[in-house]
């Protein structure tokens, strides 16, 4: 099966090998890979700027990302339309992180992130992915985009507050804060969104530099009235080799440094630990999941675009590489950005190389833009944001979900929202998924039910001696089922002479049903009922035979079919244990 080995394949730089060998890479090829580049290059430099500053750190820290975790990711991995970089998701597990182990925490904790998605890779672990239900997936997702806008609202409403670490606490001082706030930043604000939202009712083009130089005219014709506004000019400086300071962001590629040299939350070199990585390894696996998860639903969404197939182990591998270098050059956690990654699409890529250029462009405006750059307000910078956690809320699916979806599937969306605003997204994952495969497992279990038909003409075409009964089992006799199934076959068993059990229904018994199965037996003996097992499926079969469960005269038989099963075709030859041993 081809298909299914493509799906599972794990091999470096997969994506950019299928799609240089699907036709020959022409300078047409070429030139759209960078039109769509470029176009993506420029919507990621302020996005990225914003996401890092969003998440603790200095805005050139997002920047690195972009560049460096964008062009590995894009060089190793196995979707080849996918932008990575810094995402909105990550900001509700990164901010935390930078206040309490500052830069160089942050950094060994992306590292660390990427040896686990490296690993998963390794496991195969990348189509496991998939039994994420959505209720948990919509759950978290709108969860980050509430956290996110709660804290873009300090920066757009102007206010000096700094926020507890607790989400109650945070709007508890947003509440006190809010009446102080700057006018100035907030009309920034204001027309930096409206720009956004009108934008892309008059044009195709993406809305954000438009958006942001409104801001920065905004901001300028304030300035002349008086009205200063902050900006990553007066909000982040740099230090230079010579040793002169800087407003904004350095105009310099970053250097080569260890992750554990950079400064934690006490401005010292944190240094590294094994009590450190303790610390931060729960951190880690959380980045590593949320990663893996995100990075591979904007694979799905763009094989839906696209009509193409991704590797999912392969794209886990390239993010993976690209978690363990950028940390050494300043960048935070990458993975794939779905908005950039469709945007990638639209603007005509045809290969991987496209987003290998999109870093380039991104390397270009450090550069050449970063006078420019000081310039952006952190109103407008907040503006952004507020957009893309609307954008990732999905809150017209969430509303159809409410409507549309069992109550079980809603009860665990409402938990996982709640608990990623409240609490932490690993806890909301976690308490999701098992939330919700205890209520599969009771659907399924439910499912399983148990008969009477003794009386069924179709299936029995004599009457049965007084004291039999026929009993047909449908379903999996898995634990959740199993004790019911056998309580309730015990206690209508007790009065009979012989039973049979028809159970060419049950596709599989596991270790609880093969329990449940052996204390009904045992009931059985106890008050001389017969059992009589009929049409076993293979799986039950092979379970049987392997736990030794052996045919005994006038106590247990094991029969092929129903008809060989009833008594008035007792001349028919049983299907034994020993029989089954032998099949299996």
């Amino acid at each position: 099966m081809p298909h299914r080995a493509h799906l599972f394949s794990l091999r470096i730089a997969n994506a950019l090998r299928e799609s240089l060998k699907e036709s020959p890479y022409t300078a047409q090829r070429f030139g759209k890979d960078i039109i769509a580049g470029i176009t993506v290059g420029i919507i990621a430099i302020p996005l990225s700027m914003a996401l890092a500053i969003a998440s603790g750190v200095a805005p050139q820290y997002g920047l690195y990302t972009a560049m460096i975790a964008g062009f590995i990711i894009a060089l190793t991995g196995g979707s080849r339309f996918s932008i990575s970089g810094p995402t909105a998701a990550f900001v509700v597990i990164l901010y935390p992180i930078a206040e309490k182990f500052g830069l160089g925490g942050l950094l060994i904790a992306t590292l660390l992130s990427g040896l686990i998605l490296i690993a998963m890779a390794f496991a195969r672990l990348g189509r496991f992915i998939e039994y994420i239900p959505e209720s948990v997936t919509l759950g978290f997702t709108s969860g980050i985009a509430i956290v996110i806008a709660t804290l873009q609202l300090k920066d757009f409403f102007g206010l000096t507050i700094q926020y507890p670490e607790t989400y109650v606490e945070k709007v508890h001082t947003l509440a006190q804060a809010l009446p102080g706030f700057d006018s100035a930043s907030l009309t920034v604000g204001l027309t930096t969104f409206a720009t956004l939202l009108l934008w892309k009712k008059i044009s195709s083009l993406p809305p954000h530099i438009p958006a942001l130089l409104v801001g920065v005219l905004t901001a300028w014709l304030l300035g002349l009235q008086g009205h200063e506004v902050d900006t990553i000019g007066s909000r982040f400086s740099y230090l230079l080799p010579d040793g002169s300071v800087g407003a904004g962001i350095p105009p310099i590629l970053p250097e080569f440094f260890w992750p554990w040299e950079q400064p934690g939350a006490d401005g010292q070199p944190i240094g590294l630990s094994w009590s450190l990585l303790q610390l931060l390894l729960p951190a880690a696996f959380s980045i590593a999941m949320l990663g893996a998860i995100e990075s591979l639903l904007c694979a799905v969404v763009l094989d839906g675009m696209t009509n193409t197939r991704h590797s999912a182990n392969s794209e886990l591998l390239g993010q993976g590489i690209g978690n363990i270098v950028v940390p050494f050059f300043g960048g935070i956690t990458a993975t794939a950005a779905i908005a950039r990654s469709a945007a990638n699409f639209r603007a005509g890529a045809q290969t991987p190389i496209a987003a290998m250029i999109h870093a380039l462009v991104v390397m270009a405006g450090l550069l050449v833009l970063a006078p420019v750059l000081a310039h952006l307000p952190m109103a407008s910078m907040a503006a952004l944001l507020l957009l893309v956690a609307w954008n990732i809320s999905e809150a017209d699916k969430v509303v159809h979900f409410f409507r549309t979806a069992p109550k079980g599937d809603i009860m665990v969306l409402a938990t996982c929202l709640s608990l990623t605003v409240l609490f932490d997204m690993v806890i909301a994952i976690g308490v999701g998924i098992v939330l919700a495969s205890l209520l599969f497992m009771r659907d399924i279990s439910e499912m399983t039910k148990v008969s009477d038909i003794s009386d069924n003409s179709k299936l029995i075409s004599e009457p049965l001696p007084a004291g039999w009964a026929v009993y047909k089992i449908n379903g999996p006799l898995f634990f959740a089922a199993a004790d019911r199934i056998f309580s309730e076959l015990a206690t209508h068993s007790r009065d009979k002479k012989a039973v049979i059990l028809y159970m060419d229904a049950v596709p599989v018994i596991d270790a609880g049903g093969l329990a449940a199965l052996l204390k009904f037996l045992t009931a059985c003996a106890k008050h001389n009922t017969e059992v009589r097992i009929a049409d076993l499926q293979f799986q039950p079969l092979k379970t049987l035979a392997r736990a030794g469960l052996k045919p005994q005269d006038n106590v247990l038989g094991f029969y092929p079919t129903l008809q060989a099963a009833l008594p008035f075709n007792s001349g028919q030859a049983d299907r034994t244990a020993g029989d089954a041993e032998q099949r299996v």
